[in-house]
């Protein structure tokens, strides 16, 4: 044993913990016996608590210590965050559940409200990181949702989860404000301070092992008059996801009527309805209902009834290669150039640099339609529904096959310095400044898909019924074989030919994007110490937010035919060791030639941006354009927003009737105004900038009664808002003059969400470091957004005259599909909080506790959706999980600690109502369980082990309420974490 490790410190052997592990039911009811007698002696004692222990103590006396309701995650150490990811520890926290991204955290929802409702602050300043994650988690993130991957965890050393609001907290929110904190050499109890840590990360997925290192310096200087602190992170990671993904489902589009697969006839003794015609059958067909008693060569289907049925629209197996680096650095120098001024410097920057690769192998016929290049002479062979609508079966001729590889180089660079002013003009009155800018700017430079085709394939067959997240498909070729049936389908080089027949030619795809988002904020406060119990405070605010997206597409996405000498098998390569997670059915492949998009870009010189010129008219346009190019467009917008406003606020603490009362009273108004800029679809785009103002009073009050030393009762009250989402205020769209007059555009002049809010607690501190907790909250959402149809005169839009021929004067009624204000509805529900370490119970046992909580939220929105359909649809809101919880068991003893940690969040929608003729699409539960330990060897060193994503969830979204037909269902694999860290 070292020298110095203390000596009432105890190894756990294995057995000793399963013995433990099986006797919590009993530790559990001990605990409501505990006897009273031991109170006093506990008061006594004096014990020096480390590692989870001390982070979960810390937490609970800052959420004890508020005034308004709010929940902590500390640090256990320095540089030594709970979990490896900032929104894997929040989703510890009651009423907080994530979003995950290539097995990530990397968005909140708070008490049913997502990241557009949660605003988050950095060191005492509103800032807002994004990134860019897969098509399926919402790809380019140009909202006001922060992603919290952004972020190495050990550059914080706490997280504050403010549920309710308070007059002195910036405004914004009606789900919670986030406060993130970085270290401070001030706040560090010894002067000079260095940590070290490294860990090796493997993902048994991708079979990749990757580097995580962190660091911290600090020291103090002239008696704590200057201090200094310095901390990096570093981590990679390299994993796969793959899976099965049909990008949605549809019913097709048909008239009625009656089809025959091509080369069939109408079964004998067939009678067709009055003016009906038998056709070939084609993409309309994919949800038709079948004849019975009907072989494969003497078939009809009946085209009426195909709108209940529904089709994959792109069935495909798929791997999702991630590679990603991230790196962090923050810098805090505090001075105290008098006893009674500190000046704080923070200073943060992060950068996350990714890539990704997708290569798919798909059907491409059942998505498109015949304008957009479908195939109408794809015949159904055999078809079978369920009774929900759901295609369990289908056996079809002259498919479209692809395979499709797409590679996105991504780069998000967050900077943020922040100075902080505090001054004692006496005892009884403090000012505080702070003064920052919070900068992030996402790049996509390249997203590039290139794709190999096979078309017309007959006999391609799917089949749900083994499996309706992982069908059984059947290719009739070998998807292996390098030049066979996948290969290039390119229009002539001859600058005429520009269609294929029958079928599409292969593509190139490139479209860069990219969002800014920067924060500059300002405020000044002061607080007057006016008597004993009393503090006024009062305070003004400035924030301009500067929000920019932009995105260039390729004019042309034919893949012309490659010159003479380059064949298939020279332009991909293999794809190989698909699905060792995936549980796939019998027969599917394993491996798939790929497009090789270095051969492909060398070849095409596809990145120079120019027209290209050759001997026969030139093989391709690849000129970049935005706002001329229609499907880019509506993401060239930007938004400013200024916000002023003050406060004013009172804190008191008194007694009222021998009861202990302390709490907080006061009113924001906020001004806001908005410069909103997009592209009409009219000149090539023209653009269009809206301006807007509205004003808000919000009231808040927060109370809290003590009416034992350990029984707190809480009560908050407040009027809040959050301001609209950015795409809905985009100006751009298109404006039709000819035909039926109508518009599909944003709408700047849209007003705030608005609510009022009321929250209560009840909090039982029933042991020293337990808590037993109720909180219950109602919001009343009386303002919310939706996109709907409405008929206004062109004059009321907003829009310039310029747009319209010279002959309209601006009375004439259009039909406009925008962004509205509507009724909201009611939010409410509950949090159940456990906390209890086991320091009651004899030996071993005495060193666990558990950490646990539920959530209960129930909400219901009216969703409008068209003019035509005057009938909302009533759901819940996006976002919301109705049932959510989260659970910790832990050891510590001081030397040796432990963890197993469980996070449960039930099914929630992600959109109201679903494409293609669905009526929602959302996310099925999920279920993750964590587990870590730690082992101290003295003072110095600590050797760590971590497994994430134990249960290996899966990413499984799907679309419509009643079928629940699979979108995406993905796995990433299990990561494994082993690595130590050491203090100086």
């Amino acid at each position: 044993m070292p020298a110095s490790r203390p000596s009432h410190r105890s190894r756990l052997r294995p057995a000793a913990l399963a013995v433990s592990l099986a006797t919590l039911p009993a530790a559990a009811a001990w605990a409501q016996t505990a006897p009273a007698a031991d109170a006093k002696a506990q008061q006594l004692e004096t014990v020096t608590v480390t590692g989870i222990r001390a982070s979960l103590e810390s937490a609970l006396n800052k959420k004890r210590e508020e005034s308004g309701i709010v929940d902590v995650v500390r640090a256990e150490d320095i540089g030594k965050f709970p979990d490896t990811n900032l929104a894997e520890s929040l989703q510890r926290v009651p009423g907080v559940v994530i979003d995950r991204d290539a097995g990530e955290g990397r968005q909140i929802t708070v008490r049913g409200l997502g990241g557009d409702f949660t605003r988050t602050r950095i060191n005492g300043i509103e800032g807002l990181a994004t990134t860019g994650g897969t098509d399926s988690s919402g790809g380019n993130n140009r909202s006001r949702t922060m992603d919290f991957n952004v972020f190495a965890s050990e550059l914080f050393q706490q997280i504050t989860v403010r549920k309710s609001q308070s007059a002195d907290v910036d405004e914004g929110s009606l789900g919670a404000t986030v406060d993130l904190l970085t270290s401070r050499p001030f706040d560090l109890k010894k002067g000079f301070t260095a940590m070290a840590s490294v860990k090796g990360s493997n993902n048994d997925l991708s079979g990749k092992t990757t580097p995580r290192a962190a660091f911290l310096l600090a020291d103090t200087f002239a008696d704590r008059k200057l201090g200094v602190l310095v901390s990096g992170a570093y981590s990679k990671r390299n994993l796969y996801e793959e899976g099965f993904s049909t990008v949605r489902w549809d019913n097709g589009t048909s008239s009625g009527g009656w089809c025959v697969p091509q080369g069939a006839t109408v079964a004998p003794g067939t009678t067709l309805p009055a003016g009906s015609t038998a056709t070939t059958c084609g993409p309309a067909a994919q949800g038709a209902t079948r004849l019975a008693n009907t072989t494969d060569n003497v078939a009809a289907y009946n085209l009426a009834s195909s709108a209940a049925n529904f089709h994959p629209r792109l069935p495909r197996y798929g791997r999702l290669t991630h590679e990603q680096e991230r790196i962090g650095l923050t810098a805090s120098i505090q001075a105290r150039p008098t006893d009674r001024t500190l000046l704080t410097l923070d200073l943060l920057y992060s950068k996350l640099d990714a890539t990704r690769q997708e290569d798919f192998l798909e059907a491409i016929s059942f998505s498109r339609t015949l304008s957009q290049g479908g195939k109408p002479q794809t015949s159904v062979v055999e078809a079978q529904y369920d009774a929900n609508g759901a295609l369990l079966y289908g056996k079809y001729n002259n498919v479209d096959i692809r395979a499709e590889s797409r590679f996105d180089k991504l780069s998000t660079v967050f900077k943020q310095p922040t100075l902080t002013v505090e001054h004692e003009f006496s005892d009884t009155l403090k000012f505080t400044g702070l003064l920052g800018r919070a900068d992030s700017k996402f790049k996509n430079p390249i997203q590039t898909t290139t794709t190999l085709d096979a078309p017309n394939v007959s006999g391609y067959a799917i089949d749900f019924r083994g499996n309706d997240r992982a069908p059984a498909i059947t290719y009739p070729f070998d998807p292996t074989q390098a030049g066979g049936a996948l290969g290039f389908v390119g229009v002539a080089q001859d600058g005429k030919s520009t269609a294929i027949t029958n079928g599409t030619s292969s593509e190139i795809r490139i479209r860069p994007n990219g969002t800014n988002n920067r924060n500059d904020v300002v405020q000044l406060n002061l607080a007057w110490e006016a008597a004993d119990g009393l503090t006024l405070k009062g305070g003004t605010s400035y924030k301009k937010y500067d929000f920019q997206s932009y995105e260039f597409r390729r004019a042309t996405e034919n893949m012309y035919a490659p010159p003479s000498g380059n064949t298939a098998a020279s332009l991909s390569t293999l794809l190989t060791g698909f699905g060792k997670q995936s549980d796939l059915p019998a027969g599917t492949p394993t491996s798939w030639v790929i497009p090789n998009l270095n051969a492909i870009a060398s070849l095409y010189d596809i990145y120079c941006n120019c027209l290209k010129s050759g001997p026969a008219g030139g093989p391709g346009d690849f000129t970049l354009a935005s706002i001329t190019n229609g499907n880019a467009r509506g993401n060239n917008r930007a938004i400013v927003e200024t916000d002023r406003g003050w406060y004013v606020q009172a804190d008191f603490a008194t007694r009222l009737g021998g009861v202990p009362i302390r709490g907080n009273l006061g009113t924001r108004y906020v001004k806001t105004e908005i410069q909103a800029t997009g592209y009409v679809a009219t000149g090539g785009g023209t653009q269009v900038t809206v301006g807007n103002h509205y004003d808000d009073m919000l009231p808040a009050a927060n109370l809290t009664a003590e009416l034992t030393r350990d029984f707190l009762v809480r009560a908050s009250a407040a009027q809040v808002m959050t301001r609209p989402t950015l795409a809905a205020l985009n100006p751009g769209g298109t404006v039709n003059t000819t035909g039926n007059l109508s518009i599909t555009i944003g709408n700047p002049f849209l007003q705030p969400f608005r609510a009022k809010t009321l929250d209560t607690g009840f909090e039982w501190y029933f042991q020293k470091n337990a808590l037993l907790g109720l909180g219950l909250f109602y919001k009343d959402i009386g303002s919310y957004i939706q996109q709907s149809v409405q008929t206004v005169k062109y004059k009321d839009t907003g829009l310039p005259m310029s747009l319209l021929p010279a002959n309209f004067t601006g009375e004439e009624q259009f039909a406009l599909t925008s962004s509205f204000n509507t009724p909201g509805g009611k939010l409410k529900g509950l949090e159940l909080n456990y906390q209890q370490p086991f320091t009651f119970l004899p030996g071993l046992l005495k060193n666990f506790g558990v950490v646990a909580n539920y959530t209960y939220v129930t909400s219901k929105i009216a969703y409008f959706t068209s003019a035509s359909n005057p009938t909302p649809i009533t759901a819940d809101l996006v976002n919301m999980s109705p049932r959510s919880w989260n659970g910790s068991l832990y050891y510590d003893d001081g030397a040796f600690s432990a963890r197993v940690s469980v996070a449960k969040r039930s099914r929630y929608l992600q959109r109201v109502p679903g494409q293609n003729n669905n009526d929602v699409e959302g996310k099925n539960g999920t279920t993750n369980v964590d587990f870590s330990m730690s082992y101290k060897f003295n003072d110095q060193l600590d050797l760590t082990l971590e497994a994430i994503n134990l249960t290996n969830q899966a990413n499984d979204q799907y679309i419509s309420s009643q079928r629940n037909s699979v979108v995406v269902n993905n796995v990433t694999g299990r990561e494994y974490l082993i690595g130590a860290r050491y203090k100086f």
